[in-house]
């Protein structure tokens, strides 16, 4: 409980000035953490943060980690890749893991991992092979789908699998059969006896949008992107609901093998294609860090124009007797890097400019978007911040802005494109009164953000503070979420804290989508968290 009520404040703190026992309690919550998202996105297919806030928990793991080595959990994120198979499908031991990928974000993060490749070796003629300007390195786009293996014996495809926690995946035999672009049998000659071919499933997102919208026309719900769709529609328990999805594979390595087959990644891919499988026709041969840093950004430029989403460039030293000697660590190997994007932008028109409240009466702008596609979420809102910040951007309604994905719950507008701006549009004035309540917001000097003064008269602030209170760090009761404190609030059941613990089975169990069950299950949630921490109550009443 100590690690996870310093949690809100230590996550902030930069890993160079932790002391030894909050380093201690901060690797113990990050486990905590990067644990429960590897579940929701490999297990459940149902993340909850970005790619980019969960790369961030791992890069502040790992800093921690080289900071204080003696510091290292046996549950550590850095030993684990992916996370345990669902129930539902039986088993499959990978006999070779399926090991993730050392992450880069920036060109120097990409020349360090090669110039600890080059440390590694000590012979004139291997320096010679993996020198700045002369290594080969094969360059391929990272799909954003889910990684599978395929199991051939005589050329027939046996068995099926996800790649699980690396170690244990799911038997998703009969799901795989249905992807057209997956062979019953390998074509041509000269595959071994027994091999695993591994690659990624994936959804164009032509067809990725059209599904959505035909869910969405019926009443269902939507996927967030085709990384997830294509997760979901894999892991069908029955085979005829994946068969009429248009999934496909992409190829990109191997596993166990029986025998040898290639000299070089470059040859591996030119069997793959040989055998009928498909290969990425995006893939590249470079020569020195110069030419695949290059390619990299030729391919951030022109990723919209692929029919796929892809998140970055996987690089491999593509001398399959180097990639052989310089093995692996626990969960990734030592001759691959995964070089993600920047956070993907995308330009679309800001149709209107929303001011929500706070819990501490902060007024905070949001931007009503037309509705656009950003690595593969459809986004309609983005957050402007502040006051300062709208002025700063001089972002008016009607305006052409550029929307980022940068980690954020909302996206973000990072700019505007001034040569589309309709005439007319007029310079925002922010608001000087609160929208809910109509007190007066202030702005106190030296603070950029703009505050109600109604305090608890202001329905906005009273439902927030609400909210926070039941959260999952406070009082976490289970079963009531945002939605429901809204309505209660809204019809009078509640109105500060203490009526949450007065609430009567019998009155909610009356109100629609409500039963004697499940009102029932909920006064007992509620009943279970009278007697919490002290530090959740203090942390619930919103005291810092």
């Amino acid at each position: 409980m100590r690690a996870q009520a310093m949690a809100p404040h230590i996550a902030e703190r930069p890993v160079e000035l932790l002391a030894e026992e909050e380093a201690k309690g901060e690797l113990a919550r990050l486990a905590i953490a990067i644990a429960h998202h590897d579940e929701l996105y490999h297990a459940k297919d149902a993340p909850e943060i970005s790619d980019a806030d969960y790369d961030r928990l791992r890069q502040r793991n790992a800093a921690i980690e080289a900071r204080f080595p003696e510091l290292i959990r046996a549950d550590s994120p850095s030993r684990r890749v992916g996370a345990a198979p669902a129930a539902g499908f039986s088993k499959v031991t990978h006999r070779v893991p399926m090991l993730s990928l050392e992450n880069a974000f920036e060109e120097q993060d990409v020349r360090d991992f090669f110039a600890t490749v080059r440390n590694f070796f000590r012979r004139p003629e291997d320096l010679a092979r993996v020198a700045e300007d002369a290594i080969e390195i094969m360059a391929e786009p990272k799909i954003d789908g889910l990684s599978a293996a395929l199991r051939y014996e005589d050329g027939r495809l046996v068995l099926g699998a996800t790649r699980g926690d690396g170690v244990t995946g799911e038997d998703i035999t009969a799901n795989i059969r249905t992807l057209e672009t997956v062979p019953e049998r390998l074509a041509g000659h000269g595959w071994p006896d027994m091999i695993e071919i591994r690659g990624e499933v994936y959804m164009e997102r032509a067809a990725f949008l059209a599904f959505n919208a035909e869910r969405a026309a019926a009443g269902e719900q939507v996927f967030a992107n085709p990384r997830n769709f294509a997760a979901g529609s894999l892991r069908q328990l029955d085979p005829s609901v994946t068969a009429k999805r248009p999934l496909k594979f992409f190829a990109y390595g191997w596993g166990e093998t029986s025998a040898g087959f290639a000299r070089s990644q470059a040859e591996a891919l030119a069997r793959f294609r040989d055998w009928g499988l498909s290969v990425n026709p995006h893939s590249r041969l470079c020569h020195g860090i110069a030419e695949v840093i290059a390619y990299h950004r030729d391919l951030a430029e022109t990723r919209a124009s692929l029919p796929y989403d892809i998140d970055g460039v996987v690089y491999k030293i593509n001398d399959l007797d180097l990639q052989n000697r310089l093995g692996m660590r626990s969960r990734a190997p030592r001759w691959a890097l995964a070089h993600k994007f920047a956070a993907e932008q995308a330009q679309t028109v800001m149709r209107d400019i929303m001011i929500t409240v706070g819990r501490q009466g902060t007024l905070t702008p949001t931007a009503m978007l037309e509705p656009v596609t950003v690595g593969g979420v459809v986004v309609q809102r983005a957050t402007l911040h502040n006051e300062d910040e709208i002025q700063r951007k001089d972002a008016r309604i009607g305006d052409t802005v550029i929307v980022q994905r940068a980690g954020d719950v909302i996206p973000q507008i990072v700019g505007v494109v001034l040569e589309r701006r309709p005439p007319g549009a007029e310079p925002y004035k922010f608001p000087e009164k609160c929208p809910v309540c109509d007190s007066l917001a202030v702005r106190e000097p030296g603070m950029a953000a703009r505050r109600c003064t109604g305090g608890l008269i202001c329905a906005a602030q009273a439902v927030e503070r609400l909210k926070h209170f039941v959260s999952r760090d406070n009082f976490d009761i289970e079963g009531l979420g945002e939605k429901h404190i809204g309505a209660f609030w809204q019809d009078g059941l509640i109105r500060q804290p203490g009526d949450i613990f007065r609430l009567k089975a019998d009155v909610i169990a009356e109100r629609e989508g409500w039963g004697e069950v499940s009102a029932s299950k909920l006064i007992a949630a509620i009943d279970e968290r009278r007697r919490i921490s002290l530090d959740r109550f203090i942390n619930a009443l919103g005291i810092p």
